[in-house]
């Protein structure tokens, strides 16, 4: 097949839809499709690229923030990327999606969509992440502006796909996972002199990593403990000035992908606090490298699939349970390490061979059903 990958941002790996959009480029490839890119950034082989919309100051501080920014619709460089091309698979509801989809209609051209947008990862950057009302509001302008003019859709879990049918939308979700690629496997736990409790994600409002902080004091094994925030975000200073108040410094950084096995090799224990996820993909690959998670249970958020009992799982927004389990995995090291296979070895099924396999199947549906 002949596909174009419609995606805003694909340039830096720097959040979980880009990495997601760079792997399945890279996994279609491999299986002899041919796949050209519409996006932003620097010219390249197979690129077609658009100007980057400019931002208030503020608005945009946000934006690149989360690692994010949103192309300028060029009618001329759409239309010259869409040439020749199968099927048009679009990544973001945005403006540059749009006007892609209009042109996708204009040239006959089949295509589908994928949601990666939660619209608390909106509301949450503007402290209204709870107000059902507003979350609700973009649910359906989303569905009614861009996604109800889709056949596919490409959901990342079970979760999101039960919350688009929630908020009626009509076209058939696909449950795929974003995949975890080979490179995350079990690991041999390396011996380090304190207790490495790692969160991977950006730091934003509802992931919620200040949580961490607050339930580290309250450990008994706080002054062992070396709390690991692996990524960036508007909250990175807010999350150093928490850090000063724990007797380990916190290590805050965003890092790439050989540094991050790396660190997963020397985590004991991991921890996602986050109110809203779409599949949080960062804690699939952690699992995969052996180790035994303790997961915010909130219904807002698809991760809670991948805790394999209550031990894992904590009342979301709740310092005081959360310290509870950390001490609960920490106080029993054999069985911390017999979890660590077994949650391993739990993660095949979301391997990313299993995710090509699926959005291929995806594909050649909307293919099949656009001619007829």
């Amino acid at each position: 097949m002949r596909i174009l990958l419609v995606m805003d941002q694909f340039e830096d790996a720097n959040n979980g839809t880009t990495i997601s959009a760079r792997r399945f480029a890279e996994g279609l490839r491999k299986r002899g499709h041919d796949v050209k890119i519409l996006t932003t950034g620097k010219v390249g082989k197979d690129k077609y690229i658009v100007k980057t919309l400019k931002l208030p100051l503020g608005v945009s501080k946000i934006v690149k923030s989360q690692g994010m920014c949103f192309g300028i619709p060029n009618k001329e460089i759409i239309k010259k990327a869409m040439e020749g091309i199968d099927i048009v698979h679009f990544y973001m509801p945005f403006w540059l999606s749009r006007a892609g989809l209009k042109i996708a209609e204009e040239m006959e051209i089949p295509h589908t969509a994928a949601f990666h947008v939660q619209p608390e990862n909106i509301t949450y950057s503007i402290k209204l992440g709870k107000s059902k009302i507003i979350n609700k509001t973009i649910y359906n302008e989303f569905r009614d502006d861009f996604y109800n003019k889709f056949r596919h859709i490409h959901c990342p879990s079970e979760f999101i796909a039960n919350q688009l049918k929630e908020n009626n939308y009509k076209a058939k979700l696909h449950v795929i996972s974003n995949g975890i690629e080979e490179k995350f496997r079990f690991m041999p736990k390396q011996k380090h002199d304190k207790i490495i409790i790692t969160m991977v994600g950006r730091l934003s409002g509802e992931k919620r990593q200040d949580l961490l902080f607050e339930a580290i004091k309250k450990s008994k094994y706080e002054k062992e403990i070396q709390l690991v925030l692996a990524g960036k975000g508007p909250k990175y200073k807010q999350y150093l000035k928490m850090g000063e108040k724990l007797t380990n410094k916190p290590i805050i950084e965003f890092l790439g992908e050989e540094d991050l096995i790396n660190l997963l090799a020397k985590t004991d224990l991991y921890v996602h606090t986050s109110d809203a996820e779409i599949e949080a993909i960062s804690c699939l690959e952690a699992i995969a490298c052996g180790n035994v998670p303790v997961i915010a249970n909130s219904e807002k958020s698809a991760t809670t699939q991948f805790a394999l009992d209550e031990r894992s799982l904590f009342e979301s927004g709740n310092s005081d349970e959360l310290a509870k389990k950390i001490d609960m995995w920490l106080d029993n090291p054999k069985e911390l390490e017999h979890m660590r296979e077994v949650y391993s070895e739990s993660t095949e099924k979301y391997r990313i061979e299993k995710s090509m396999e699926k959005i291929e199947r995806m594909f050649e549906d909307e293919i099949k059903e656009y001619s007829n």
